[in-house]
């Protein structure tokens, strides 16, 4: 994040109100623009569907469809997101920035070409009754997003952040308006598949041309973060765990014989939490904003002096106060996280009933629509956690608070399941509440035996 980061340093110094909105403004965008452009694309394709695509059940198959593209694919790509980001790290520290682009093609080609042989069974498997179309387009579309959120992540060490974000509207802008042609077109379901794969297209035809622009390749293809040492194995766990946390609540939901429906094939829905829980997911957005300004700018600033001083020989009063200075810039940052997604909360609940009055879901949910962007607020505190401990290299640690995002959420769902309607949606905040706090003690204690850590096990 370090190349978005200090263009974001150089916005928010601005002494005008207006450079302070601009950074917010990229901030929030640049930090939840994939999987949120995502959900709100869907969202609005269907909605403006209606009355276009007969009958209206098929927009539900296609955003249905589209849900479980983007669920798999980034459970599947999870860790290698997260393990390829270090490595491009490692090796901008080793001023190597020629093996980014041959790397990114070996690491695209590896994950990808095992994730379409086994997408073709899986599509047969779980699609029965499709067309053969539809088939294949749901192939290539999760092959598709596994290449899209790999590339993403060198999207946010580029310092062209009005690029990104103009690649961002026009992959989903464009996956809209060709969906309104297609099925203006008459051609139904794999119409709108169709655009939003052409979409994704859009997106990482962008996404490679600026990361070319940025790193210009030595040779075309590369495999040298499969050597000993290149790559970090515990961050593949983490990356893992913590997507199929974000998800497995959903997947209960869907699942659950009392809450989900077959909608197409055998792929589920849930009409009671799906359309709450991903409007929750918007609440996120200004609390991201907040969490890349002062995580990814003001901590990173000061970790930075820290171990430049430590590395430099600097005095030892030197390098106590850049740690204390660590320290009050992320308890600063997770404060400013609780007290932006607080404001956001109470925004939510004046506004909440009339939101969900617009798109035509009955108030009876306004509670399980708040609970859920609850679990949202506190999502980002965890991610604000797992953000410090990989700065520190506490890799089995970021994996530990993965697993326990992911089984809290597991076990307190399915108890909410169990209890009953009134608690739907305590699983997935409970979950949240419990890793964030043990996050917090956690990153805590590390960052106040930093000294101790840095000076005798190293």
């Amino acid at each position: 994040m370090a190349g978005i980061g200090f263009e974001l340093r150089r916005l928010s110094r601005s002494n005008s109100y207006l450079g302070q909105l601009r950074a917010y403004f990229y901030a929030g965008i640049v930090g939840s623009g994939p999987w949120v452009l995502s959900i709100l694309a869907i969202l609005v394709l269907g909605f403006m569907s209606l009355g276009v695509i007969v009958p209206a059940k098929l927009i539900s198959q296609f955003q249905t469809s589209v849900t479980w593209l983007i669920a798999l694919s980034l459970i599947y790509s999870g860790g290698m997101q997260l393990a390829y980001t270090r490595y491009v790290a490692d090796r901008l520290f080793e001023h190597s920035s020629g093996e980014v682009l041959p790397n990114l093609f070996g690491i695209v080609l590896a994950s990808t070409l095992p994730l379409f042989m086994l997408s073709i069974p899986l599509a047969l498997w779980l699609l029965p009754g499709t067309s053969p179309a539809f088939k294949l387009l749901m192939v290539v579309g999760l092959s598709q997003l596994n290449m899209v959120w790999i590339l993403t992540v060198l999207l946010s060490g580029l310092k062209q952040y009005k690029w990104l974000i103009v690649i961002y509207f026009l992959g989903y802008g464009g996956a809209v308006a060709m969906g309104l042609a297609m099925g203006h077109g008459g051609y139904g379901m794999e119409g709108l598949l169709l655009a939003f794969v052409l979409g994704q297209a859009v997106i990482a035809v962008g996404a490679l041309a600026l990361v070319w622009r940025e790193y210009p390749p030595q040779r075309l293809i590369g495999f040298d973060f499969l050597r000993a040492g290149r790559m970090k194995a515990w961050l593949l766990p983490t990356g893992i765990f913590f997507n199929a946390g974000i998800w497995i609540d959903k997947f209960l939901f869907w699942l659950w014989p009392g809450t989900g429906q077959t909608v197409i094939g055998t792929l589920h829905a849930s009409v009671i939490y799906d359309t709450p829980v991903f409007l929750a997911y918007f609440t996120l957005i200004p609390g991201m904003a907040v969490f890349l300004l002062r995580m990814e700018v003001d901590f990173v600033h000061a970790y930075d002096q820290y171990y430049e001083a430590v590395r430099e020989g600097g005095a030892l009063s030197t390098i106590r106060h850049h740690r204390v200075e660590m320290v009050v810039t992320a308890r600063e940052g997770i404060y400013d996280i609780i007290k932006t997604q607080s404001f956001t909360l109470l925004g939510l609940i004046a506004i909440g009933p009339a939101l969900l009055s617009f798109f035509g879901i009955p108030t009876l949910y306004f509670p399980l629509l708040v609970i859920d962007a609850v679990g949202v607020s506190l999502q980002l505190l965890v991610m604000a956690g797992l953000n410090v401990l990989f700065y520190l290299d506490r890799l089995r640690t970021a994996a530990a608070m993965a697993a326990c995002m992911f089984f809290t959420n597991l076990g307190f769902t399915y108890l909410s399941l169990q209890a009953g309607p009134f608690f739907y949606g305590y699983g997935f905040a409970l979950a949240m509440l419990l890793t964030a706090l043990i996050m917090l003690v956690v990153t805590d204690r590390i960052l106040d035996r930093l000294n101790y850590t840095t000076f005798m096990l190293r």
